[in-house]
């Protein structure tokens, strides 16, 4: 059983698909129920098992809602995909960034990743090997920003960067206090995929950016926790 949430485009669609093909049961949680559950008819047309269910990462009612309606139907959760974010390109360097686009950001970005996993632990706490994954990035990496010959130390958005190397630390954090539980948790940075948040730029496909992320949602017995990872590797933090 697993959660996804952004599931409705972009990586979150993707990745419910191939949790899908996998024989997960993929609950796909957006924040438009009318896109959520267009969503939802895509990939059950490939005969996958899926289903929907409203979720906005910014509002904790609807967040709350959620959890007691997977809790109802299906009495625990073995997946947590932190999928859902945004980009706002408002964004910029610190003198000049948005200070609402900073907000907003930090809001859905990391606040809200919080507020789903806090929402959804107790039923993962009910796997017999829970798994949390966590959408990062590697613009979130502080010593990659802090490196001047690396290139992204150029792609200055104060409050995107800010976002991810935040739930970088929430990984961390995370890791360490579920360390004496089956609960497994890890960073997990996609690359520069082709979706609405980048605009459609990058040199990564939706499928191949959702690679990384099942493969960490279904990591067996003996899998890592509170790791930083990209296609080709580990990743500085």
């Amino acid at each position: 059983m697993a959660l996804v949430t952004g599931a409705n485009k972009g990586i979150g669609l993707e990745i419910a698909r191939q949790l899908g093909q996998a024989g997960v049961h993929v609950i796909m949680a957006a924040r438009d129920a009318e896109h959520g559950a267009t969503a939802v008819e895509t990939v059950r047309s490939d005969a996958l098992s899926v289903s929907g269910v409203q979720l906005d990462t910014t509002d904790e009612s609807s967040i709350a809602a959620a959890a007691t309606a997977i809790s109802d139907e299906h009495g625990r959760l073995d997946i947590l995909v932190n999928n859902a974010g945004i980009a706002d390109w408002r964004d910029g360097p610190p003198s000049t960034a948005s200070l609402d686009a900073v907000r907003a950001q930090l809001e859905t970005n990391f606040v809200g990743t919080l507020a789903v996993t806090q929402a959804m632990l107790p039923l993962l706490r009910r796997s017999p090997a829970g798994r949390i994954v966590n959408l990062a990035s590697i613009l979130g990496s502080l010593a990659a920003n802090g490196d001047p010959t690396s290139p992204v130390s150029a792609a200055s958005a104060i409050g995107y960067n800010a976002s991810k190397a935040a739930v970088n630390l929430l990984t961390i954090q995370l890791a360490a206090e579920l360390a004496d539980t089956s609960i497994v948790v890890n960073s997990v940075s996609p690359g520069f995929v082709q979706t609405d948040l980048t605009g459609g730029k990058g040199n990564v496909t939706p499928a191949e950016g959702a690679a990384l992320p099942v493969k960490y949602a279904l990591l067996g017995g003996d899998a890592m926790s509170g790791g930083f990872v990209g296609a080709a590797g580990p990743l500085p933090w």
